[in-house]
């Protein structure tokens, strides 16, 4: 399989099914956007920590190619000529959710409240987490952005709103694991 076809270089893509779209189409940017995070995931993936968070971390990718699968499928290619849905074995589910609420707990019980916000920064793998929050943040407006257009997965956006929750707790972790500073935001009187 060849990496360049040329079909894309009138600007029109393929979604899942044949559907051909404008590159600009909010599908394209919505799961466009999750492949950026999952990109900035796996950097975080390469720095030095405990090999739990990167396990965590690869787990994470995994779903965030389900994400993808589910925004690159338009609503009318959902289901087969035979009746079955087309990412039947794939799919946000419950338990994906659970399993990001679960590690927030589990890393929050290490941390002191917090009592303020916090400036991203401290060290390079936390600014790392709070790049790919923030990447993250942005897949879940554009996900909601499409759902407006054409309804998707419910989950879906609510495993993006999770893992942004994740994300910043993972950079608060790392900050007390790598013993970085966390600096407040203190806002001026």
């Amino acid at each position: 399989m060849k990496i360049y076809t040329k079909t894309g270089d009138k600007g029109t893509t393929a979604l899942f099914g044949g559907t051909r779209v404008s590159k600009d189409h909010i599908r394209i940017d919505s799961y466009g956007t999750v492949d950026e995070l999952n990109s900035y995931i796996g950097l975080i993936r390469d720095q030095e920590m405990d090999v739990h968070y990167k396990n965590v971390l690869i787990e994470i990718q995994d779903r965030l190619f389900t994400v993808g699968a589910i925004l690159a499928t338009p609503p009318e290619k959902e289901v087969l000529k035979n009746g079955e849905l087309r990412l039947k074995k794939l799919g946000i589910i419950a338990s994906d959710l659970e399993f990001l609420e679960n590690e927030i707990d589990s890393m929050e019980l290490a941390l002191p409240p917090m009592t303020h916000f916090v400036l991203p920064g401290g060290h390079t793998t936390v600014s790392y987490c709070h790049i790919a929050r923030c990447v993250c943040r942005r897949a879940e407006r554009l996900a909601v952005h499409l759902n407006h257009e054409e309804p998707i997965e419910e989950l879906t956006i609510q495993y993006l709103n999770r893992l942004s929750d994740y994300l910043f707790v993972l950079a608060r972790k790392l900050t007390f694991d790598l013993q970085a500073e966390e600096v407040k935001w203190i806002p001026r009187k």
